[in-house]
């Protein structure tokens, strides 16, 4: 059931756009308010700057107007990041600025909520269920088969009342509301091992770009917030989890072909220089959207291939962030008219079958999969007598 407007799957994607007045306490780190600039489409600030600062509402929560409601904030001034002081209003106002970006990664996606109630520092849970206090939410089915509503970001408005229950990034699926079934992103998650650096994943990124590239698609690139990079391909909603999983795969390891730094190897005993999260395809798996804070304090930050042999990602932190949408802007516009066809990775999984490589591990909590080599780690398989 869906407790609000639907958008029709055919619609152009055209994400509304950020908050037009902030009501905000003043805050133990106190900032002079800035300026706003009406003639702004739905008032979002000048140049791109944080939203102003401006009334108190109460010292223990306030009202912040995005998207044309407004939004309660509980405890605005908890510092979430102790080492910085950035605080839950700062994560809210991060959003707010660059609202066109960070609603459009998360659009009509079912949405884990990763909470941090305690800050960074503290431990972090999952909830997949929609609170009571989420306006948009949306039937989905889990892998284990069971039903349950998760909720779904419709403007930035839903995505402050997910900072408002503690969360700091936005994890959302890879398929939309209109179609749950067929995913429209396939995601390459490149993450270095233990010795080996974000260095090593700009080299396997670079091969990634040139194998889409003969694929005849488009890949979109943006840093992890952490170690990583991750890469974006916009799908036609046409191939199931399961097919747009196994073409992740066969690109995984045809990247492994090409480079010696590349790595599917799922157990971890296993694993040397960079690992293709292939499984990050599969049904009910989340990775952090663009523009997502992450624990590190980093933003998870597009970039433009031209800046791969550039990007700092270390210079991403959400107080040096303002300065890179001043100057770049969201640099995710326009995937959604990039959709391509998953035929040729489809291809490539025939391809591997002719040589004798068929499915890779899933997920533990997945349900066994036909052609699934076994789930047990290599260290403690039994052997042969």
């Amino acid at each position: 059931m869906v407790r609000c407007r639907r958008q029709p799957a055919t619609e152009a994607f055209a994400p509304p756009i950020g908050p037009r007045v902030i009501e905000a306490f003043a805050s133990r780190r106190q900032r002079l308010p800035r300026m706003v600039d009406p003639a702004r489409p739905s008032g979002m600030p000048a140049s791109g700057s944080p939203p102003d600062r401006l009334a108190s509402v109460s010292a223990s929560e306030t009202r912040l107007e995005a998207a044309g409601r407004l939004v309660r904030l509980s405890s605005p001034d908890k510092v979430l990041f102790p080492a910085t002081g950035v605080t839950k209003l700062d994560v809210a106002q991060h959003y707010l600025m660059c609202a066109e970006g960070s609603v459009r990664g998360v659009y009509h996606r079912p949405t884990s909520l990763k909470r941090w109630p305690g800050g960074v520092t503290e431990d972090f849970f999952f909830t997949k269920r929609a609170p009571s206090t989420m306006t948009h939410d949306h039937a989905v089915r889990f892998p284990s088969a069971r039903p349950g509503n998760m909720p779904y970001v419709e403007d930035v408005a839903d995505i402050v009342e997910q900072v408002q229950l503690g969360v700091i990034d936005l994890n959302p699926w890879n398929a939309r509301i209109e179609d749950l079934d067929r995913p429209d992103e396939l995601r390459l998650d490149l993450d270095p091992t233990d010795g080996f650096t974000f260095e090593h994943c700009r080299e396997v990124a670079a091969v990634a770009r040139d194998l889409l590239g003969e694929k005849g698609l488009v890949g979109w690139p943006k840093t992890s917030g952490s170690r990583g990079i991750h890469i974006y391909v916009r799908l036609r909603t046409e191939w199931d989890f399961y097919e747009v999983r196994r073409g992740g795969l066969a690109l995984a390891r045809e990247l492994e072909r090409r480079s010696d730094l590349a790595t599917t190897a799922w157990w971890k005993e296993e694993r040397t220089g960079v690992f293709i999260d292939y499984n990050q395809n599969a049904r009910d798996k989340t990775i952090a959207s663009a523009y997502s804070v992450r624990q590190t304090g980093l933003v998870s930050t597009p970039f433009a291939w031209d800046e791969l042999d550039t990007i700092d990602p270390h210079a991403m932190t959400l107080d040096a962030f303002p300065e890179r949408w001043k100057s770049r802007g969201d640099l995710t516009a326009g995937i959604d008219e990039s959709a391509g066809d998953l035929s040729p990775l489809l291809e490539m999984v025939a391809a591997d079958a002719k040589l004798g490589l068929g499915d890779a591990p899933w997920p533990p909590h997945y349900p066994k999969m036909p052609g699934e080599p076994p789930r047990v780690q290599p260290s403690k398989r039994r052997m042969p007598d």
